[in-house]
Protein backbone atom coordinates (compact mmCIF):
# COMPACT_ATOMS: atom_id res chain seq x y z
CA UNK A 1 0.00 0.00 0.00
CA UNK A 2 0.99 3.62 -0.20
CA UNK A 3 3.21 4.92 2.62
CA UNK A 4 4.36 1.42 3.67
CA UNK A 5 7.92 1.89 2.42
CA UNK A 6 10.02 4.66 3.94
CA UNK A 7 10.91 7.44 1.50
CA UNK A 8 8.79 5.83 -1.25
CA UNK A 9 5.32 7.05 -0.34
CA UNK A 10 4.01 6.83 -3.91
CA UNK A 11 4.91 3.14 -4.32
CA UNK A 12 1.83 0.97 -3.99
CA UNK A 13 -1.30 -0.29 -5.68
CA UNK A 14 -3.86 0.45 -2.92
CA UNK A 15 -5.05 -3.16 -2.97
CA UNK A 16 -6.00 -3.12 0.70
CA UNK A 17 -8.35 -0.21 0.09
CA UNK A 18 -9.91 -1.89 -2.93
CA UNK A 19 -10.69 -5.04 -0.93
CA UNK A 20 -13.34 -3.12 0.99
CA UNK A 21 -15.04 -1.71 -2.10
CA UNK A 22 -18.20 -3.39 -3.41
CA UNK A 23 -17.25 -6.51 -5.34
CA UNK A 24 -17.92 -6.01 -9.02
CA UNK A 25 -16.50 -5.32 -12.43
CA UNK A 26 -15.28 -1.81 -11.59
CA UNK A 27 -13.31 -3.00 -8.55
CA UNK A 28 -11.84 -5.88 -10.55
CA UNK A 29 -10.71 -3.48 -13.30
CA UNK A 30 -9.23 -1.08 -10.72
CA UNK A 31 -7.20 -3.89 -9.13
CA UNK A 32 -5.91 -4.95 -12.54
CA UNK A 33 -5.05 -1.39 -13.61
CA UNK A 34 -3.30 -0.58 -10.32
CA UNK A 35 -1.13 -3.69 -10.51
CA UNK A 36 -0.26 -2.99 -14.15
CA UNK A 37 0.67 0.61 -13.35
CA UNK A 38 2.93 -0.29 -10.42
CA UNK A 39 4.74 -2.99 -12.37
CA UNK A 40 5.25 -0.76 -15.38
CA UNK A 41 6.53 2.14 -13.30
CA UNK A 42 8.69 0.38 -10.69
CA UNK A 43 9.78 -2.93 -12.24
CA UNK A 44 11.40 -2.27 -15.63
CA UNK A 45 13.10 -5.70 -15.61
CA UNK A 46 9.87 -7.49 -16.52
CA UNK A 47 7.36 -7.25 -19.36
CA UNK A 48 3.86 -8.10 -18.18
CA UNK A 49 2.09 -10.38 -20.64
CA UNK A 50 -1.23 -10.77 -18.82
CA UNK A 51 -3.00 -9.98 -15.58
CA UNK A 52 -6.09 -11.93 -14.61
CA UNK A 53 -8.28 -10.90 -11.67
CA UNK A 54 -11.07 -13.28 -10.67
CA UNK A 55 -13.68 -12.32 -8.11
CA UNK A 56 -14.25 -15.25 -5.74
CA UNK A 57 -17.55 -14.03 -4.31
CA UNK A 58 -18.23 -17.03 -2.07
CA UNK A 59 -14.85 -16.62 -0.37
CA UNK A 60 -14.85 -12.79 -0.24
CA UNK A 61 -11.54 -12.69 -2.05
CA UNK A 62 -9.84 -12.06 -5.39
CA UNK A 63 -7.54 -14.44 -7.25
CA UNK A 64 -4.84 -12.55 -9.14
CA UNK A 65 -2.61 -14.21 -11.73
CA UNK A 66 0.24 -12.17 -13.21
CA UNK A 67 2.19 -13.63 -16.14
CA UNK A 68 5.37 -11.89 -17.21
CA UNK A 69 8.63 -12.25 -19.10
CA UNK A 70 11.96 -11.51 -17.44
CA UNK A 71 13.70 -9.34 -20.02
CA UNK A 72 17.31 -10.20 -19.15
CA UNK A 73 16.84 -13.96 -19.31
CA UNK A 74 14.02 -14.02 -21.87
CA UNK A 75 12.05 -16.45 -19.72
CA UNK A 76 8.37 -16.56 -18.90
CA UNK A 77 7.08 -16.82 -15.37
CA UNK A 78 3.93 -16.21 -13.37
CA UNK A 79 2.63 -15.45 -9.90
CA UNK A 80 -0.71 -16.35 -8.36
CA UNK A 81 -1.97 -14.44 -5.33
CA UNK A 82 -5.26 -14.67 -3.44
CA UNK A 83 -6.29 -11.46 -1.67
CA UNK A 84 -8.65 -11.97 1.23
CA UNK A 85 -10.39 -9.50 3.44
CA UNK A 86 -9.91 -10.40 7.10
CA UNK A 87 -12.43 -9.32 9.67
Amino acid sequence: NFYERPFQDDLGANLRGLLFEPAGLITTLNIKDNIKTVLRKYEPRVAVTSISVNNLENENSYQIIVNFNIKEYDSASGVEIVLRRLR
